[in-house]
């Protein structure tokens, strides 16, 4: 059986409504290591006193965070660059923070215009930054990625 096949239900919000994640919710994974789950800062239709507050507690948690090992920037394939991700993005670099990819949805597009969605960033970023973070392709309806995503994980901690 799959190690991280563990399903528990009701064990975090989701919705087809943008912005159920409202708190830092940490799940621990294998008695060993944290999946933290932070709010979205995009999409969400909350207030904008919302907004500044989670973005306050956001920006408060990466910041110092000293075991942060990455944060994972989800960004739903089926839309070009946003300035809100390019300029959270843009933030974790000057920070230093460590980041990859995971494009969302990909089960929304054909495999064609998946690539096409991925390469279409990657041009923009590259006009902007020296090298890409890594990157993924997934679809929670499919489990497309999945693994990709978990073996990175897996990488991760075994770095330190």
């Amino acid at each position: 059986m799959d190690k991280y096949a563990y399903r528990a239900k009701k064990l975090a919000k989701i919705s087809s409504k943008p912005g159920k994640t409202q708190l830092i919710n940490h799940f621990l994974i294998n008695d060993t290591w944290y999946l933290v789950d932070l709010p979205g800062y995009g999409w969400a239709k909350v207030s904008k006193t919302k907004k500044i507050d989670w973005n306050i507690m956001i920006n408060d948690y990466i910041s110092k965070r000293e075991n942060l090992l990455c944060l994972f920037v989800l960004i739903d394939i089926r839309l070009d660059v946003q300035d809100i991700d390019l300029e959270f993005m843009n933030d974790l670099i000057l920070k230093g923070v460590p980041f990859a990819r995971i494009f969302t949805k990909a089960d929304k597009l054909s495999k064609n215009k998946a690539q096409s969605m991925v390469a279409r960033h990657n041009k923009y970023l590259k006009k902007h930054w020296e090298e890409l973070p890594p990157t993924f392709v997934t679809s929670s309806e499919t489990g497309s990625g999945r693994e990709e995503v978990i073996n990175y994980i897996e990488e991760l901690n075994g770095l330190y």
